[in-house]
């Protein structure tokens, strides 16, 4: 209940439109049961002949309760639905908020299906929380009681028969129908998520799906959950039909049960006759109101699901209070051990190394051997499992993680493009002039600012992304670099063009890159070479090729192939 408490803390926030709510929603059913009832008295006295002077202040009763209650259900739409609106608006934000403060790696793993279901269906759905979840309930409960302490007054067997109706409408029935859909219910919002998530990578996937020959299979496995889904959503529906049935039955019931006590009475002397279609009327009115009742249980379950849902991502992630000084950065791994969240395979097994300030290091391997877990680490994108980082002699999990982005330059493997044009793509404040001079060293001199980039950069080759973004670092002012396959997609000309810029404007820099390829080694400080999570060898590269270890090996090889 936790996500829900916290939703209802939301929603707690407007307490005057509540209330307000509450007491016109009474206003408004105590006197739609006062309407029906002065009615039903009125056609009794009318036919038995009374003077209609005798009838003016019932006459003037009934008009005035007609006035009262289209005027009360007006006012109580308004301030109800005024309510959720806010507390939608305050929903929205704490989720986009959160969604800010979740560590990268974590929001990457999540399907983003499932987070625009939840950013909108769920969202959407907790409109009901007030509006068919609390707010009937109260409102139906004071209705009821008002009625029954009226009808007490001229009978207390039709009060507790009126009772017992009420706890059949509003408590047993709702409780049973709730039981029966928990199950299923679990199951709808499961499947409403998969089949968002679905539609998301099939969307996304259509060209390469298309191109393979595969997309045929991938419709028929969003066609079969459509129908899980459909036939899911049609037992629920069922459901609350005939709980609405059922509820419509017992509200005959206890009229006709209302009937026969008041007859009983009326013949005993105790009541007399011309109240008898009032009561009528009062008791098929009051069970009118426990329609709402019998969507309680489906609206409950999808609140509580949807407020789970959302505030799931509330669970709190490691993090620090520690800031980083604008100055050289050095990096030190001691022992560190890592493994990805759901996975067996150990990505880096007890490596440990130093990054001196103002060096440049090289971290080769081959595909898979954890270089990029690496730089994901020192991004504090991921947690360490074991081991310890430091960063300037500072624990990485006592540091703030946005410090250390303000003090690097990341260049990733998947880095990401918007809808927009370049100059938005270049993600930098600075002026017209500085964006073009980033792009001229970036390789990319016909490229406009104004051109258009499409969603994820479909019209950009790959050779254009890592250019674009490198372009985009190159307009930034950091102390360490960060490069993960920068060039790999790029013909070797242009890219020791491009590498020979960055290295000049980070000559002062640590800089750090993360390559499969062997040329270009002789320059760096320092070379960390990687075989399946392990450090295998380390130092510049005459050193490890008069040790004639793997890197020597691994240069033999290419010399062959070459």
């Amino acid at each position: 209940m936790t996500g829900l408490k916290s939703i209802i803390k939301q929603l707690l926030k407007e307490k005057r439109e509540i209330l307000l709510s509450i007491l016109f929603g009474f206003i408004g059913g105590i006197a739609a049961v006062g309407l029906f009832s002065a009615s039903g008295y009125l056609i009794s006295q009318a036919a038995l002949g009374v003077p209609i002077y005798a009838l003016t202040v019932v006459i003037a009763t009934v008009k005035l309760l007609g006035f009262t209650r289209a005027g009360s259900r007006y006012i109580e739409r308004l301030v109800s639905h005024r309510a959720t609106f806010t507390m939608l608006k305050h929903i929205r934000v704490h989720f986009f908020n959160r969604l800010y403060q979740l560590s990268p790696a974590r929001l990457g793993r999540m399907k983003s299906g499932d987070l625009l279901s939840r950013a909108v269906n769920d969202v959407e759905s907790l409109q009901n929380l007030f509006l068919r979840v609390l707010y009937p309930p109260i409102v139906i409960l004071l209705v009821f009681l008002a009625t029954t302490l009226f009808t007490a007054y001229f009978s207390v067997w039709m009060a507790l028969w009126l009772l017992f109706g009420l706890s059949l409408s509003l408590i047993i029935l709702p409780a049973i129908f709730a039981w029966l859909q928990h199950e299923t219910d679990e199951a709808t919002t499961e499947q409403a998520s998969a089949l968002s998530a679905e539609a998301t990578e099939t969307l996304y996937g259509f060209q390469d799906l298309t191109i393979h020959q595969a997309i045929d299979t991938r419709i028929q496995t969003f066609s079969d959950l459509n129908d899980d889904y459909e036939n899911a959503v049609a037992r629920s529906r069922i459901r609350e039909l005939v709980h609405q049935t059922l509820d419509g039955w017992i509200g005959f019931a206890i009229t006709w049960g209302v009937l026969s006590i008041g007859s009983y009475l009326s013949a005993a002397g105790e009541m007399e006759a011309v109240w008898l279609s009032m009561f009528m009327l009062l008791s098929l009115t009051v069970f009118e109101n426990t329609s709402p009742m019998a969507a309680f249980p489906q609206y409950f379950r999808d609140n509580k699901q949807a407020a789970d849902r959302l505030y799931a991502l509330d669970q709190p992630e490691p993090s620090g209070d520690e800031t980083l000084d604008d100055q050289q950065i050095r990096a030190q791994f001691d022992q560190v051990s890592f493994t990805y969240p759901n996975e067996e395979r150990q990505t880096l097994k007890n490596i440990s190394f130093c990054i001196k300030p103002g060096s440049k290091t090289a971290i080769i391997g081959a595909s898979g051997s954890g270089k990029s877990t690496i730089l994901q680490l020192l991004l504090k994108l991921e947690q360490l499992n074991k081991g310890d980082i430091f960063i300037n002699n500072r624990n990485i999990n006592n540091l703030i993680p946005s410090t250390i982005w303000n003090q690097a330059n990341v260049v990733m493997q998947d880095d990401t493009f918007f809808a927009g044009t370049i100059r938005d793509n270049l993600l930098s404040d600075t002026n017209d002039d500085s964006r073009r001079v980033a792009l001229n060293k970036a390789a990319l001199e016909s490229f406009n600012l104004d051109d258009p980039v499409y969603e994820k950069g479909d019209n950009l080759s790959g050779g254009e992304k890592q250019r674009l973004a490198i372009a985009r670092v190159l307009l930034r002012e950091a102390s360490l670099w960060l490069l993960d396959e920068p060039t790999s997609s790029l013909d070797r000309v242009t890219a020791e063009r491009i590498m020979n810029q960055v290295y000049t404007q980070a000559q002062d820099n640590t800089v750090v890159v993360v390559s499969h390829e062997l040329t270009g080694l002789e320059t760096f400080d320092q070379i960390i070479v990687l075989d399946q999570g392990e450090i295998v060898e380390t130092g510049d590269f005459d050193t490890l090729m008069s040790k004639q270890g793997y890197l020597y090996k691994l240069k033999q090889i290419e010399k062959a192939v070459l």
